[in-house]
């Protein structure tokens, strides 16, 4: 299969599609899109009935009795009863076992009326089936073990024609919920009454985690110029809501599938196709927000496959075809589906994100939608971290409208995952929830600020910059910093000998206190001295850090500091007689060995009354080491040298 340039092209056809039977004067193709199958029906099913469907499991043959044409046919969703409708006044089933093989008996319901015409019907649930017809709709539960179906509910209206997804009747465990009534806007034409919607016109779509009736509309409003498509927001408690609107500055014959939240619209006489992004800025007149299309229309990538091949002579079994694309075969289907029938292919529509990285010029727009695309993490990395590369550097003011953006949902990410762990998870969720791309600190460490230790050729300044911008952005939006950040702007500071700056981003707290952090600028004594009391300022601020800086104090041998501190915040009591001891040996200085016994001695009068150690302080050796030099009395001696 030969493959065109990507970057030309932003929609592509799946590279496998599902093949079936096309149609021809004996078969006729059915599309069942609750269960994604295709149906290749032969003689009305006495030759066989073919399904093609996503998964091995969704394919099967089996023959029916011919008893005339097949209108519509369809599985329920557990695959155990097919419905078959071959006339306007009833559907029949056909019970499957385990095995996927048909009962020889079958069973049938009539509508309602002698007057009245099923139009379709659709599987709302394992054994609940509606009938559509033109009086109305017919709820029915189905008992497949009993082979008949019981009429649990009836609503009469006049019908023309119906789309179907699960709205405007909410149909849900066997209770049937009827959403309010809305008027659409249509265009008047001139002289006449308002044209007729047409079923063509009108898909149902799930947006975002939003229901929409999305309607194309020929006739566009005064001062427009081509078609529209106007989409209506459904609510449960009131009617539906007009909330956008698709200027395609077309006119002709389109066709609309839901991809990734995009809505993509196929136009037959341009041979091109147009994406929308209802979340992407446009205009507003307060009520209504007016789209245009994210990138200019382009064609669907061109698509060949190998079929068998009539020219016997060269010997060739198979020739390399071109599918017309935009051909006048095509049926869509929700979300995004395309079937040629009569060539026999079922194609799922894919996005190409990589070509609208490029055509998208602007960065924060280009993030803002980005981030709503599924597996578009490598993407939304790959720009951040070309704007930093020197020679294609993005403004810092760019930058950091960017960072705010990734922050912005990763921190809607970590509120949703506390209150889903506060709220029953068993719960049914009412609608899908939206799923956005997450980058958190390690994605952007790793990933994109990875490239200020890669490039040698980088200004330090830019990255101070961008680095505090990132961190001000998690600040911002409450995310806790994680302490290798700090270290690499500290890295940078110190290795181009920004010292001083360092001191005044610690000064100011433009850099968090963490004991990480504190403990980083320990290390860096011997090359900024002041390094060190930065550090245990830092430390005493945490007030969860005593023990850190005792041991840092003992560390430097400022053992008359560290007993002030533990003095000043009230653990004298509490701290390890032997650990001083020890520093205070090492330091061979008698003097100051002599003091801190004597603190420790002081402290075992006060707590026992008694000025010597207990056993379990393991402060033997330092007890005699105290009588070796200053002997059992100790004063005396001192004052004898």
């Amino acid at each position: 299969m030969a493959e065109a340039d990507d970057s030309n092209f932003y929609i592509e056809l799946c590279k496998t599609p599902i093949r079936f039977d096309p149609v021809d004067k004996v078969t006729n193709v059915f599309y069942d899109d609750s269960n994604k199958q295709v149906f290749a029906v032969r003689s009305g099913g006495a030759m066989g009935v073919v399904v093609k469907g996503p998964g091995e499991k969704d394919s099967v043959t089996f023959r029916v009795e011919g008893r005339g044409d097949v209108i519509s046919i369809k599985f329920s969703p557990d695959k155990r009863v097919l419905g078959i409708q071959r006339s306007a006044k009833s559907v029949e089933f056909i019970n499957f076992m385990t095995d996927m093989t048909a009962d020889q008996l079958e069973y049938s319901q009539t509508c309602k009326g002698k007057s009245t015409n099923i139009m379709g019907f659709v599987w709302t649930g394992v054994n609940e089936i509606v009938f559509v017809t033109d009086h109305g709709i017919e709820f029915y539960q189905v008992t497949p073990e009993k082979r008949l179906l019981k009429c649990a509910k009836t609503i009469n209206l006049s019908v023309a024609w119906f789309v179907w997804q699960n709205n405007p009747y909410i149909i849900f465990q066997g209770t049937m919920t009827k959403l309010p009534k809305f008027e659409v806007d249509l265009p008047a034409v001139q002289k006449q009454a308002k044209t007729p919607l047409l079923e063509r016109d009108v898909i149902m779509a799930i947006i975002y985690g939003q229901l929409y009736i999305v309607i194309l509309r020929h006739q566009p409003r005064p001062g427009s110029i081509g078609a529209e498509i106007v989409l209506y927001q459904i609510i449960r408690d009131g009617p539906a809501r007009k909330t956008n609107v698709l200027k395609l500055d077309m006119s002709g014959r389109f066709a609309i599938n839901i991809v990734d939240n995009l809505i993509l619209v196929h136009h037959q006489a341009s041979r091109t196709s147009v994406v929308f992004d209802i979340l992407l800025e446009g205009e507003s007149d307060g009520f209504v927000t007016f789209h245009y299309p994210v990138v200019s229309p382009l064609p669907i990538k061109p698509f060949t496959m190998l079929l068998p091949s009539l020219n016997l002579q060269t010997g060739a079994n198979k020739m390399e075809y071109s599918c017309e694309l935009y051909s006048p075969n095509w049926i869509v289907f929700q979300p995004n589906i395309i079937i040629d029938a009569k060539l026999g292919c079922l194609w799922y529509v894919k996005l190409l994100s990589g070509p609208l990285v490029v055509m998208i010029p602007d960065k924060c727009r280009l993030i803002k939608f980005l981030l709503q695309r599924n597996d578009s993490k490598a993407d939304i990395l790959s720009v951040c971290r070309n704007m930093m590369v020197p020679g294609k550097q993005a403004n810092l003011r760019t930058i950091a409208s960017v960072l705010d953006m990734l922050n912005k949902v990763y921190h809607s990410h970590l509120e949703s995952e506390i209150n889903q762990l506060a709220t029953d998870t068993q719960a049914r969720p009412l609608e899908p929830r939206r799923r956005q791309v997450i980058i958190d600190q390690s994605d952007a460490y790793t990933h994109i600020f990875s490239i200020f230790e890669d490039r040698k050729d980088m200004k330090y300044k830019f990255i101070v910059a961008v680095l505090i911008e990132y961190i001000r952005s998690l600040n911002q939006h409450n995310i806790p910093v994680q302490h290798y950040l700090y270290e690499l702007i500290i890295n940078t500071l110190v290795h181009n000998n920004c010292c001083y700056q360092l001191h005044q981003f610690l000064q100011y707290h433009v850099l968090s206190d963490s004991k990480p952090l504190a403990c980083l600028m320990l290390s860096l004594e011997s090359v900024y001295p002041p390094a060190h009391q930065l550090a245990l300022d830092m430390l005493k601020r945490l007030s969860t850090a005593n023990e850190e800086i005792i041991e840092v104090l003992l560390s430097k041998q400022q053992l008359l500091p560290a007993l002030r501190f533990i003095r000043s915040v009230g653990i004298t009591d509490t701290v390890s007689a032997r650990k001083f001891l020890e520093a205070a040996k090492s330091t061979e200085n008698n003097m100051l060995f002599y003091t801190v016994f004597k603190f420790f001695e002081q402290r075992n009068i006060r707590l026992r009354n008694h000025p010597k150690f207990p056993q379990g302080e393991h402060c033997e050796q330092y007890t005699k080491y105290f009588e070796g030099l200053f002997g059992t009395d100790a004063l005396a001696q001192m004052f004898q040298t």
